[in-house]
């Protein structure tokens, strides 16, 4: 039998383009499934409240790039672990980009300096934490904070180590780290003063911790606090806790017992769930044993949550300085993460939803 040679005609069909859309939507596009989920267009009204004087003093020069493309670049980079520059190239290389964009091939594209500008204005204005509550809020109207029981942990971010002297990061320890370097306001800028060091399980982490409340029974995330990564998990349980946690279970790892922990949680009337802890001469009781297994049932959901930041988000690592930046990033890291955590409850019917 003869064999058939196949030979390209190099000519695009008119339908190639619509056509190799179906095929990854039909593969599993996650931003065309986020976009179909999500209304952007809701934070719009809060982005435009506090951006447009910023990035718009006059009406001389060239025409600003909409605030929601913007916003919408930030949970791009965010969910694919992408640096500024890396942004505006996969951009301007990928289709499944321009489209959760809006953007046609042809587009003017934000450079690198316009996102990372964007998203210093957003961090020091604060607007971060403030859409991260809008989009609560908005959870909590489809009725998925379920507040039937709260779980908190915390996750290490990493941040760019640093290139020190031993006498440098002997000030930057005991809290003198702003006095170095003042003659050289360029090296400066790349000093991270706030990071920190911290050994967990004889492996060393550099960076930022992401401390989290987690609602037990839609895994979307509540509130978080960030600190640097040599702060105990059980420091920030204070400022985790709210009024409204009243009368809820509170599930944690046994980093969060001790008598300190056990009076924070006595304070906003919740029960008591956290693991107890053995010690030397005290071991767990056969009972204590079983409790936490029971616990761990509802406990190790929060893992899910950290899960999917560090695998289908590719990890969590900063390129930024300071403890203002990893703050802003994040809290992005922690919105995108509820962004898509609610695109799967959509797509999969997990949680009845209030329309």
């Amino acid at each position: 039998m003869d064999k058939q040679i196949y030979k390209s005609t190099g000519k695009k069909s008119l339908f190639d383009e619509q056509f190799s859309a179906e095929k990854l939507s039909e593969i599993g596009n996650p931003l065309d499934k986020i976009s179909k989920a999500i209304d952007f267009e809701m934070f719009r009204a809060l982005l435009e409240s506090k951006l447009l004087n910023s990035t718009k003093k006059n009406n001389a020069g060239a025409k600003p790039f909409d605030v929601v493309l913007m916003f919408k670049i930030l949970i791009l980079q965010r969910y694919y672990g992408l640096g500024d520059k890396q942004v505006e190239y996969q951009i301007l290389d990928r289709t499944s980009f321009k489209n959760f964009l809006g953007l046609d091939t042809g587009d003017k594209i934000p450079d690198e300096k316009t996102v990372w500008a964007f998203r210093e204005i957003l961090t020091k204005s604060g607007l971060i934490e403030d859409l991260f509550t809008q989009f609560k809020s908005f959870l909590e109207t489809k009725e998925l904070i379920l507040n039937k029981g709260q779980m908190i942990d915390a996750s290490f971010t990493i941040a760019p180590r640093q290139r020190n002297t031993r006498e440098e990061n002997k000030k930057i320890k005991e809290g003198e780290g702003d006095g170095l370097w003042n003659d050289k306001p360029h090296k400066k800028s790349h000093k991270d003063i706030d990071a920190r060091w911290t050994k967990k399980n004889n492996e060393n982490f550099f960076g930022y911790k992401n401390h989290a409340k987690v609602d037990a029974k839609s895994k979307f995330i509540n509130t978080f606090v960030v600190t640097s990564a040599s702060v105990h998990d059980s420091q920030a349980t204070e400022d985790l806790l709210e009024e409204t946690d009243k009368d809820q279970e509170l599930y944690a790892d046994s980093a969060y017992t001790g008598e300190k922990q056990e009076e924070t949680i006595a304070k906003y009337k919740m029960i008591n769930k956290v693991h107890e802890k053995g010690y030397k001469n005290k071991p767990l009781t056969e009972e204590q044993k079983e409790n936490n297994t029971e616990r761990s049932r509802t406990r190790a959901r929060v893992e899910h949550v950290f899960g999917f930041m560090e695998q289908s988000m590719n990890g969590l690592k900063l390129k930024s300085i300071g403890i203002a930046r990893a703050t802003g990033i994040i809290g992005l890291i922690n919105l995108t993460y509820n962004l898509f955590r609610y695109e799967q409850v959509v797509r999969l019917n997990i949680l009845p939803i209030k329309n």
